[in-house]
C-alpha cells in the first residue's frame, strides 16, 4: 500500500519590507506540532510560501 498524503501551502506575509525568520518560525510552530512537515519554500516579491505534506 502506498502513502497518502495531504497538502498545504501557507504564505508568509511581511510584516514591514521582508519576512522574518521570527515570523516563520510563528508560523510553523503550530504546524508542526499537528503533524504538517515543510516540504520546500519559495519566495515571490516580498512573500514567502511555505509548502507542507503530512500523511493522510
Amino acid at each position: 500500500m502506498s502513502t497518502r498524503w495531504n497538502y498545504k501551502v501557507v504564505e508568509v506575509k511581511p510584516k514591514w519590507l521582508s519576512v522574518n525568520p521570527k515570523q516563520v518560525e510563528e508560523t510553523l510552530a503550530p504546524l508542526g506540532s499537528m503533524g504538517w512537515q515543510l516540504v520546500s519554500v519559495t519566495q515571490v516579491a516580498t512573500s514567502t510560501y511555505l509548502y507542507l505534506k503530512k500523511e493522510v
